[in-house]
């Protein structure tokens, strides 16, 4: 196994493009020969810097229309399954990433992880309002956190819309961890004027689908969930600088980064890894 003070640049690339596309810290290790605990190490500092960076390039965006949801993971242990003692040595249980997505570039312009609650979305939002340069459109699903956390942030000056689906009955046995079936879809205006015709999550869902393919940790019914929440925190971070600034997009032929004017062309990882020593 090779450890930190021995990787070389062109190992360093290997691994964190492993990470970017969505293996496990264990399945790195099989495919580099790279230690566990280097491939850690440097997914930690790799992925701080990703974060730092993406949390002063974002800013005074001029996107028109938005997509905001929540997406569901765990760190160490589900949430009905933490006990005192657990919570006292580390940070585990549920974690919700809130994230939102610019439809015409699919820029993901900030995200936020923590629970599902009114302080987070409170958070996100103020967050999301202060990178916005203009008056946006917004769409978000039926949770009622948004309403009083958009309210605050925006103080009217926003279009926002929510879009709520209606299920059917959950499916039993076999088909039980499968959705249930969308059996209908109602949009009202809640904030402004928004133009219905883009009332949509659809973006932002598939983002969050792409996010349960393209990280190990987010995948359900697997033991590749996060053990420490720093990893956590690290992975989301790489993949949207990936996400932002590395992978072209089949629609757009170019990425988000490049569709929103903030690079002239894709990032390589070496690109990426080299924030590591800027951010120091």
């Amino acid at each position: 196994m090779v450890n930190m003070n021995r990787l070389d640049s062109t190992s360093r690339a290997l691994v964190i493009r492993c990470l970017a596309e969505g293996n496990s810290i264990r399945s790195t290790v099989r495919m580099t020969g790279v230690s566990k605990n280097t491939i850690a190490k440097l997914l930690l500092e790799v992925g701080a810097a990703c974060a730092q960076y993406q949390d002063m390039t974002l800013r005074n965006l001029s996107c028109r229309r938005i997509q905001c949801d929540e997406i569901w993971a765990f760190v160490g242990c589900k949430q009905k399954n933490l006990t005192e003692k657990i919570s006292r040595e580390r940070v585990a249980g549920d974690v919700w990433t809130w994230v939102a997505i610019d439809a015409d570039t699919k820029l993901i312009p900030c995200w936020l992880l923590g629970k599902r609650d009114a302080g987070c979305a409170t958070e996100f939002i103020q967050d999301l309002a202060d990178r916005m340069a203009n008056r946006i459109q917004l769409t978000t699903d039926g949770l009622k956190l948004y309403v009083n956390a958009i309210i605050d942030a925006f103080a009217g000056d926003i279009d926002y819309a929510i879009l709520h689906k209606v299920y059917g009955a959950d499916r039993p046995d076999a088909a039980r961890y499968s959705p249930a079936t969308c059996i209908g879809v109602t949009c009202a205006p809640m904030i402004g004027n928004p133009d219905m015709e883009h009332a949509s999550t659809s973006y932002v869902e598939r983002q969050n689908l792409t996010m349960r393919m393209h990280m190990r940790r987010f995948t359900r019914l697997t033991n590749g969930f996060s053990k420490k929440i720093e990893n956590h925190a690290s992975a989301v971070a790489l993949h949207f600088m990936w996400h932002n600034f590395g992978k072209v997009h089949q629609t757009l032929k170019m990425t988000p980064a490049m569709k929103a004017g903030l690079a002239s062309q894709p990032w390589t990882v070496e690109e990426i890894i080299g924030l590591v020593g800027d951010s120091n």
